[in-house]
């Protein structure tokens, strides 16, 4: 657009209904714009829209009939700790955090996973069964979470009744794995003196199997986990998938269990699948979480016979990322999700946006539906039951009462407070720092990333038509046109 073409301008209220120019053509949108930086949280600025002098070069070029994948959910994990920090709240307090959490107002999340037995935010070592060679699951029960993590989730479902759950262990019950233990490894993190209390001969510090392979013990597990999927379901928490184990090839001194991929094929091939199709469960499997960064493990277990019946989409996190390009290109119609996001160390602070916006890019541009953090809320140590300390979005201080939302917690409500399922990714210009979605209602979302110390206008194409935005210096931004 040029100044003699300035009648063309539409003007268009937006934001607390401050007057805004929108040039170019016959297009006439509304554009909202939210912003956050570390000093400034969900802020709607009064002034964005830049007008152009001419033709102007776009940073960023929207496709918005190049529709890719579908979104499924956007959430976090549920976790015993969790449910302890807010525990320490008034009612009012830990209403307010669930609300900012699940609301449509808040961070609007749709998905969610839950351990399935003690992960390693768990408040100690537990499953659904720790009685030694009950293969037809006499004692099997969900008791101890119908007292903590059953809780903890129907306090989101009220908020979002709509809340999708899936299910993964971090470790088989203990007498099922050949060393016996809930952990791989001895010690604590960074391998503290005494630790978990495994003795140091009956670590396996490998990626073999550390389930017992007998068929009475791998029947048995496959009828663990429908029991535990119709147990949650009758107390009122049904799961839509569950992921038969948890970064199958790593070796912590917390919950864990290795699996080579021909056995993990062979578990879900031959006993999970067929355990859930005679008890007539709708939960899907999903293959997960993979944290192996070789697509081969992914591979042999999809290509073995009777993959294609049972598994329904892949869940990835940490190393497994390096796999899922090549995965999501051999079986391009295939769900996947990514299933933890990175922990950091306790800093909480604008370092972890940036490493978790790298993920989120990462993740969207191969074919992620879904995308879960790891600890919703956590107290003010952040420090697992076995002493690694790590971010959450919430942090309660248990001593003062005190909330604090971190500056992860407003990267995803920008994502997850927009996009919700059934909405699509966008196909978009090449870079590291934005990311489109083609919301059900017709309208379209861009995220942004300015990485910059300085103000940026960064200047977009939505088709035919152009437009410039200022976006703050250091800054995530949410930008949504309607038409």
């Amino acid at each position: 657009m040029n100044l003699l073409s300035f009648n063309k301008l539409k003007f268009t209220a937006v934001l607390s209904g401050t007057m805004f120019f929108v040039f170019g053509g016959l297009w006439a949108q509304n554009v909202e714009l939210v912003s956050t930086t570390a000093t400034s949280r969900w802020e709607t600025p009064k002034r964005f829209l830049k007008k152009h002098k001419g033709d102007v070069t776009p940073d960023i070029t929207v496709y918005t009939e190049s529709v890719l994948q579908k979104i499924d959910g956007i959430g976090g994990a549920f976790n015993e700790l969790g449910w302890d920090a807010l525990s320490a709240l008034p009612k009012e307090a830990s209403q307010q955090v669930f609300n900012d959490l699940f609301s449509e107002v808040g961070a609007n999340f749709s998905m969610c996973r839950i351990p399935l037995g003690a992960s390693d935010y768990a408040l100690s070592y537990y499953s659904s069964n720790d009685v030694a060679k009950d293969f037809e699951m006499r004692d099997f029960n969900i008791d101890r979470d119908k007292y903590i993590l059953i809780p903890y989730i129907k306090e989101a479902l009220k908020v979002n009744p709509d809340l999708q759950i899936w299910a993964s262990p971090w470790s088989p019950p203990a007498w099922m794995k050949v060393n016996e233990h809930y952990a791989m490894r001895s010690g604590n993190f960074e391998n503290a003196i005494e630790g978990n209390k495994m003795s140091p001969g009956d670590q396996i510090l490998n990626n073999a199997t550390a389930f017992k392979m007998q068929e009475q013990y791998l029947e048995a597990y496959a009828l663990y986990f429908s029991k535990f999927v119709q147990a949650y379901a009758d107390a009122g928490v049904p799961l839509f998938a569950v992921m038969p184990q948890n970064e199958i090839a790593f070796q912590p001194n917390w919950p864990s269990c290795t699996w080579r991929s021909e056995d993990m094929a062979y578990f879900i091939n031959d006993f999970l699948g067929p355990q859930f199709e005679a008890d007539n469960l709708d939960t899907e499997i999903w293959l997960g979480t993979v944290n192996s960064g070789d697509p081969n493990y992914v591979k042999t277990i999809l290509e073995a016979e009777n993959s294609s019946k049972y598994i329904k989409g892949l869940g990835f996190q940490w190393g497994g990322a390096k796999a899922i390009p090549e995965v999501h290109k051999t079986f391009p119609n295939m769900k996947l999700m990514q299933t933890e996001n990175k922990c950091g160390e306790h800093e909480n602070d604008w370092t972890s946006v940036a490493r978790s916006w790298k993920d989120l890019v990462h993740y969207f541009n191969n074919g992620s539906g879904s995308y879960m953090y790891w600890n919703m809320v956590l107290d003010q140590t952040g420090k697992s039951a076995w002493g690694w300390p790590q971010n959450s979005m919430v942090i309660i201080d248990k001593n003062t009462k005190k909330v604090t939302y971190t500056d992860e917690f407003y990267l995803f409500k920008h994502l997850s407070h927009f996009v919700q399922p059934g909405d699509h990714y966008l196909k978009s210009s090449s870079g590291d720092n934005h990311l489109a979605f083609k919301l059900k209602d017709g309208r379209v979302m861009v995220l942004v990333k300015n990485p910059e110390a300085t103000a940026q206008t960064l200047n977009f194409k939505i088709e035919t038509e152009s437009f410039g935005v200022e976006v703050q210096p250091k800054s995530i931004n949410t930008i949504v046109l309607k038409n």
